[in-house]
């Protein structure tokens, strides 16, 4: 079975930096799309960025400019990056792949900024 495991998580203050990395264990093809989702405690799961097979981004206003989603396709590998980081970012965040025919989530890693 294909597992994604997300790395990169931890403390930090505002203001400061994390890369989250997700990485999958076994080959997957037929890729769409890959990206990323976070859930805060009392809150909805929300998307915070993907990326398509053809490279095009998205990222909700809540952190357009400070993240920032990349990929590497032979790895299937996928990384965001997030700066300028504000205390509401504090989540658990889960890395999604969408394929053809599945769509695979990982555990998740805990981000938590404090103020």
């Amino acid at each position: 079975q294909v597992q994604l495991v997300e790395s990169g998580g931890g403390l930090v203050q505002a203001g400061g930096s994390l890369r989250l990395s997700c990485a999958a264990s076994g080959s997957i093809s037929g890729i769409v799309r890959m990206g990323w989702y976070r859930r805060a405690p009392g809150k909805q799961r929300e998307l915070v960025a993907t990326i398509t097979s053809g490279s095009s981004t998205y990222y909700p206003d809540s952190v357009k400019g400070r993240f920032t989603i990349s990929r590497d396709n032979a790895k299937n590998t996928v990384v965001l990056q997030m700066n300028s980081l504000k205390p509401e970012d504090t989540a658990v965040y889960l890395c999604n792949i969408v394929a053809s025919t599945n769509n695979y989530w990982g555990q998740g890693t805990q981000v938590t900024v404090s103020s």
